[in-house]
């Protein structure tokens, strides 16, 4: 797997992976519970992770839809 988007912004990275998805990419998002150590305050970042095969396929899209960048 490779990380594809890191973000503190949980819409950026629903929207992300809705585009994904319709694309026929799936995803996995890591640190999802990483806010019960920030305490709620979403200061830590969350990862979204796709296989290495469609990496370079998922960058495109989100470049396309300016998330990301």
């Amino acid at each position: 797997m490779k990380e594809l988007l890191r973000t503190t912004d949980p819409t950026e990275i629903a929207f992300a992976q809705a585009l994904l998805h319709g694309e026929g990419i799936d995803v996995f998002v890591m640190d999802v519970h990483m806010s019960i150590l920030d305490g709620g305050i979403g200061a830590l970042p969350r990862r979204m992770m796709v296989h290495q095969d469609d990496h370079e396929r998922a960058v495109r899209i989100l470049a396309d839809n300016d998330i990301g960048t």
